[in-house]
């Protein structure tokens, strides 16, 4: 396109929005973060970018043209306890009040740009997949105020994906897991895309297809599971071999294919959740267990090596930014999907799907559906809104896992692992068996080697007593 975005951000983090959309080109005006490592980093890596502080005070920036209104507005805010009635009647809960001012920025964004001719700006929200169950609606209410209704929409349960066509903007919404983006690591997010009356979210965040790509590789992970060899092949099937592998002469061993959810508490509460059993955030360095470093969590999320290695640090706060951040393959991924309809942007030559899908009824007599996996359009044509795309690409755990440079205090102690074991036992929880293979090993390696260390002891005190006691008759004797 001949003149590429602008893009502001809230919620900002350590920024991924900014090196997800670099590659095209698009240029951010402005960043909005309150927590002071998270703008350490961003005032290390982009000093020329403003980061203009809490997200509260920009709507009235915004008007009174302090900030710059963007093409694109993207930020990702706690979706709870948010009532769009509640908003509408000036009832602000302060567990939701960040939602309801992350649509007053869209709007005050889009009343500026109409008043200088331009079209309304592309919104991009991102949050956690549970988003979509909460129990007062806010997801409802969060994409009735973004489409410009004055009440919520209620549904029975809200699909992982879907498209709402509203009367100031047209909404879409998709979970797509990292997983399948180059990155050994599932985290299923949820993302939702706006845009005025004649942006097609659906467009940009859905893919068309001639195959059904969810059911093809449900199919050959089936085969995998089994075993299954190639019906045309003589040789027996490998035993699977590569999750032990070695690097620069360090032997490792992961535990699984690809790691669960990283999260912002792994730098401190690491080794009492799921992870702790399924051994999916664990490596085993020469057998020994570890946790992944701050560096291999960067690599996890798709951020460059020590980019959270900035003056003033922790690996607290950088396991915290990096778990709170966003996958950055995935968000380049909806960047050039954007970027690629902004560059055709015409009114022909969309995909007319909802043609073949019937809408969801709803109280608001708005165009909703509701969708989810991918779903056939026609007899040659699928739609997928799968967390999956339509050229999934797989990560490889060898290449996260750096040798030689894990500290002491990331390797799991002999208590911590017998610690595991006894919770395990306790809870009647599933273990995977090569990990409790290896934590039984190391716990009682130090059982052993402090049974070895008391009979030392014991035979150090056996034998001073002979000593003595040679000594006392070899007085007598003299």
């Amino acid at each position: 396109m001949s003149e590429k975005l602008t893009f502001g951000s809230v919620c900002s983090g350590i920024e991924a929005s900014q090196l997800a959309f670099s590659p095209f080109g698009f240029k951010q005006l402005w960043s909005s973060e309150i927590a002071e490592f998270p703008s350490k980093v961003l005032e290390h890596h982009f000093p020329d970018i403003p980061n203009v502080g809490d997200m509260i005070n920009i709507p009235n920036s915004i008007l009174n043209r302090e900030y710059e209104a963007p093409d694109l507005f993207c930020g990702g805010t706690p979706c709870q306890a948010f009532s769009l009635a509640g908003w509408k009647n000036g009832l602000a809960d302060e567990r939701g009040q960040l939602t309801m001012t992350f649509i007053e920025i869209a709007n005050a964004i889009d009343k500026i740009r109409l008043e200088d001719g331009k079209d309304k700006s592309i919104v991009l929200w991102e949050n956690v997949e549970g988003a979509l169950n909460d129990k007062t609606n806010a997801f409802g209410n969060f994409i009735a105020g973004l489409a410009g209704f004055d009440e919520e929409i209620k549904v029975s349960k809200w699909s992982k994906s879907g498209y709402l066509e509203g009367k100031e903007r047209n909404v879409a919404w998709r979970v797509i897991d990292a997983k399948y983006f180059g990155l050994p690591h599932q985290r299923k997010r949820l993302y939702v895309l706006a845009g005025g009356k004649d942006f097609k979210p659906d467009q940009v965040l859905f893919e068309f297809n001639n195959k059904d790509i969810v059911k093809e590789l449900k199919l050959k992970a089936k085969k995998r599971s089994l075993n299954v060899p190639d019906l045309f092949s003589t040789k027996k099937p490998k035993k699977e071999t590569d999750l032990v592998f070695y690097k620069q002469g360090v032997k490792f061993e992961v535990f699984r294919k690809y790691t669960d959810c990283l999260y912002a508490a792994y730098g401190t509460k690491w080794n009492g959740n799921a992870a702790a059993y399924n051994g999916s955030l664990y490596v085993s360095e020469n057998d020994k267990i570890r946790r992944l470093t701050p560096l291999e969590c960067e690599r996890l999320m798709g951020f460059p090596d020590d980019y959270t290695k900035v003056n003033g640090n922790s690996h607290t706060n950088r396991f915290q930014a990096v778990g709170n951040s966003w996958a950055v393959p995935v968000v380049k991924w909806i960047g050039s999907q954007i970027n690629e309809f902004m560059d055709v942007k015409t009114k022909n030559g969309f995909n007319k799907w909802q043609k073949s899908i019937q809408p969801k009824k709803n109280k608001q007599n708005a165009l909703l559906y509701l969708l989810d996996g991918t779903n056939q359009i026609s007899q040659t044509e699928f739609l997928n809104s799968s967390n999956i795309p339509n050229n999934p690409i797989f990560g490889d755990l060898k290449d996260i896992i750096e040798p030689n440079h894990a500290i002491d205090k990331f390797f799991l102690s002999a208590k911590a692992c017998a610690g595991i074991l006894r919770r395990k036992k306790e809870r009647n929880m599933n273990m995977n068996s090569e990990l409790e293979v290896l934590l039984t090993r190391i716990s009682e390696g130090e059982k052993i080697q402090t049974e070895k260390k008391s009979q030392h002891v014991t035979m150090a005190i056996a034998n001073k007593g002979l000593v003595a006691e040679s000594k006392v008759q070899l007085i007598k004797y003299n």
